[in-house]
């Protein structure tokens, strides 16, 4: 495994999975989403981590977003639940010895009730025990987690106790409100969410899956915690409604509509302005593509030859 101590720092995330699946012709239903890829499209899920390592990333996190118990259950296959958890795993490892570069592997810990649902969390010990089970059947494939696209301080806190009983080092990821800056999607403030963390051995604290313009505004209060690895990966999308689902049922398709601004350039420019202000860690989060981190890493790369 790849020591995390080795990775250089402004470090270089990948990008999205969902919907670059999506892009590429692989059918990803609301219910299940990416994780369905891993049994009908696994080449294709394998292929844009080699993608995203040929562009320059650093860090390539598992396609196990979508793998969710209740979501499988649904669908009447939990009985995948653990197999796809490792096809997961097991992929993004084939990937890093196809591309051979020695990136670090991340693994997701995702919201198990909704993404952006703040009000369907629940409670510490009903979902502190399935992101143990998700952690430790990822665990032998990763050299990090990511919890990740988390809504409130206790949803980071129980990914967070959950993957840190690994021994694996363990990044937090939030997303923001869009109308509230420096804003949880609960209504908590980063500072908040932040203490929430004081107890574990985290050593990143990042921001995800928001607007890039409420990663800016992030920035500071971040590179003021002193935690090593700071700073985030936005998402391309138009404004996400509060009772938005991932099923179809508020969008024919269970998808949402992409702004027209975010490509490749101009999402760099959003990067250099967090660079500027203390991001150790950048990258891209759904609806950025190969070609946003290529840009990203020109940039990180610039900066290091003028340094």
């Amino acid at each position: 495994m790849i020591k995390l101590n080795r990775l250089r720092r402004p470090a270089l995330l990948d990008g999205g999975m969902g919907r670059e699946l999506r892009f590429r012709g692989v059918e990803t239903p609301g219910t299940l989403w990416s994780a369905l890829a891993l049994t009908t499209a696994p080449e294709v899920v394998r292929q844009i981590h080699v993608d995203y390592i040929h562009a320059g990333a650093d860090i390539i996190t598992v396609n196990s977003y979508g793998i969710i118990r209740g979501a499988l259950a649904r669908e009447k296959m939990e009985d995948q639940y653990a197999p796809l958890n490792r096809v997961a795993g097991r992929l993004a490892v084939e990937a890093r010895e196809i591309a051979g570069r020695d990136v670090v592997i991340a693994g997701s810990l995702p919201p198990l009730r909704g993404s952006f649902r703040p009000d369907r969390v629940g409670r510490i010990g009903e979902i502190e025990p399935l992101y143990r089970e998700q952690a430790e059947l990822l665990a032998p494939f990763v050299d990090l987690f990511i919890c990740e696209t988390m809504s409130t301080a206790a949803e980071a806190f129980a990914a967070a106790r959950a993957a840190c009983t690994t021994g694996k080092p363990v990044w937090v990821a939030w997303t923001l409100d869009e109308s509230q800056p420096k804003t949880l999607r609960s209504g908590e403030t980063l500072s908040q969410a932040s203490s929430f963390l004081t107890e574990l051995p985290v050593s990143g604290l990042l921001v995800n899956c928001c607007p890039p313009e409420r990663v800016t505004e992030a920035m500071p209060t971040l590179s003021k915690t002193g935690f090593k690895y700071v700073g985030g990966y936005a998402n391309t999308f138009q404004h996400i409604p509060d009772d938005w689902e991932l099923d179809g049922k508020k969008k024919s398709d269970g998808f949402l509509d992409l702004r027209n601004d975010l490509d490749p350039g101009s999402y760099a420019v959003h990067v250099a302005d967090w660079l500027s202000a203390g991001a150790t860690v950048v990258g891209g989060c759904c609806g950025t593509r190969p070609a946003h981190i290529e840009r990203m890493r020109a940039i990180l790369d610039q900066n290091d030859n003028e340094a």
